[in-house]
């Protein structure tokens, strides 16, 4: 549940630092944000799927680059749900939802299957060993 719920904060981070840095994504608040990342969790656990198989063909015809027209429907989908949330156009979500993947994937990094923070403690060994 922990995982769980730092997972959620993580796409509430993305979501913010992706407003900031396009003036096609805006933000009211961080209920806003809170609200848009949960969900978008939800669209992505249920729909993403569905319309993964759905445009299969079109996914291998342009080597997976069509995953990220979904994920803008996707987002544009939440900006059309949560008030506080908006997407100004498809270009912009399209960028949004690279964006937010990107930071969500680098964020998420950090965190263990159990929820906990991890990281690597490496100590040097002899000359130029890492272990």
């Amino acid at each position: 549940m922990k995982g769980l719920f730092l997972r959620w904060l993580i796409l509430t981070v993305a979501i913010i630092v992706t407003s900031y840095l396009l003036d096609g994504i805006r933000i009211s608040g961080f209920s806003s944000a809170l609200f848009a990342a949960a969900i978008l969790g939800i669209l992505n656990a249920f729909f993403r799927p569905i319309l993964l198989i759905l445009t299969l063909p079109i996914n291998i015809l342009t080597l997976g680059i069509f995953t990220f027209v979904i994920n803008a429907i996707m987002l544009m989908m939440v900006s059309g749900v949560i008030s506080g949330f908006a997407v100004s156009g498809f270009w912009s979500a399209v960028f949004g939802s690279l964006l937010i993947s990107l930071v969500s994937s680098i964020l998420t990094s950090f965190v263990s299957e159990r929820g906990t923070v991890q990281y690597i403690d490496l100590k040097k060994v002899g000359d130029n060993r890492w272990e």
